[in-house]
C-alpha cells in the first residue's frame, strides 16, 4: 500500500458524502496516482465501514469487470469486487429514487443466492454450483460518484465498483439440470427491449465470478456466508435511466423482476 490510514479513511468520507447527497466528484487518483490496488480496495473497505457504523447490514457482494476482453484491456486477469448492503436492496416491482442518484444506469445480472458457506482459495465453478441455493433475475443500478463517469479501475474499486441500488426477483431457478451459459436475459426499459444476451457473457459462465470473488475474499481471510446474494455481473452494457422509466429483466427459467424511477 502506498496511502496512510488517514489518507483512507479521508478518501472514504469524501465519497461516503458524494452517494449521501448525490454529489460527483474527481476521481481519486487524480490526488493520488500512485495508490495501488491494496490502496483502493482498503478504501473501499473504510466505506463499507463507514455504512456499516450507521446501521446498515452487508447482504452479499458483487462482480464487475466481468468480461476476458475488457479485462485484458484494463491490464488485469480478474474481475473487481464490490459488496451490496441492505440499504441497496429495492423491493421487486417497487420504486428507486433518481433524485438520491447522479447519474444511474441499469444492469442485467444472473444473481447467486448461496445456500452454504463458501470460501476460498482453490473455489470454482463446482464448488460455487454446490453452494448455492438457487439463482434469480437481478437488476444493478449502478451510479459511479465520479463525474461524467470518467473513472480509472482503482478509482471505481475504491467507489464500491459503483454499486448504488439492486433489485432480485422472479421465480428460484435451481442450478441443477439448468444451463446457466445459454439462459437468456431480456432487458425492458418503457416496454421497449433494450438489451439482450446470455449468461455465457459472464467469463463464459456466471459462476466463475462468484468462484473469482471466494477466491478473492479467501486471500483477505474472509468468506462468502449462507444466505449471501451474489451480483455475478452485468450480462450486457449499462444502460441509462432517469425519472419516469421503467425497467424489467425477464431471465429464461427464472421469470422477471422490476423496478421503476420515481
Amino acid at each position: 500500500m502506498t496511502l496512510d490510514a488517514q489518507t483512507v479513511a479521508a478518501l472514504a468520507q469524501r465519497l461516503d458524502e458524494c452517494a449521501l447527497h448525490a454529489r460527483d466528484t474527481t476521481k481519486i487518483t487524480d490526488d493520488h496516482p500512485d495508490m495501488d490496488w491494496a490502496d483502493a480496495y482498503a478504501v473501499q473497505d473504510a466505506l463499507c465501514g463507514r455504512q456499516l457504523a450507521r446501521g446498515a447490514r452487508l447482504v452479499g457482494y458483487k462482480a464487475g469487470l466481468t468480461s476476458f476482453a475488457k479485462m485484458r484491456q484494463m491490464g488485469v486477469d480478474s474481475p473487481v469486487f464490490g459488496y451490496l448492503l441492505d440499504a441497496h436492496a429495492l423491493v421487486d416491482g417497487g420504486e428507486c429514487k433518481a433524485a438520491e442518484l447522479i447519474h444511474p444506469k441499469v444492469e442485467p445480472e444472473i444473481a447467486f443466492v448461496l445456500g452454504r458457506e463458501l470460501k476460498g482459495p482453490g473455489c470454482h465453478i463446482g464448488a460455487v454450483l454446490a453452494a448455492t441455493d438457487f439463482v434469480l433475475a437481478g437488476i444493478e443500478v449502478i451510479d459511479s460518484r465520479y463525474r461524467d463517469f470518467k473513472f480509472d479501475l482503482k478509482s471505481v474499486i475504491a467507489d464500491n465498483t459503483s454499486a448504488a441500488r439492486f433489485v432480485v426477483g422472479g421465480q428460484p431457478l435451481a442450478v441443477a439440470g439448468s444451463e446457466l451459459r445459454t439462459a437468456g436475459v431480456v432487458m425492458e426499459k418503457n416496454g421497449l427491449p433494450v438489451a439482450f444476451g446470455a449468461g455465457a457473457a459472464v467469463l463464459g459462465h456466471p459462476a466463475t465470478a462468484v468462484a473469482m470473488l471466494a477466491n478473492h475474499l479467501g486471500a483477505l481471510g474472509r468468506s462468502l456466508p449462507a444466505g449471501s446474494i451474489v451480483l455475478s455481473g452485468g450480462i450486457t452494457e449499462a444502460v441509462a435511466v432517469a425519472a419516469g422509466d421503467h425497467v424489467s429483466l425477464r431471465l429464461q427459467g427464472a421469470g422477471s423482476t422490476s423496478i421503476r424511477f420515481a
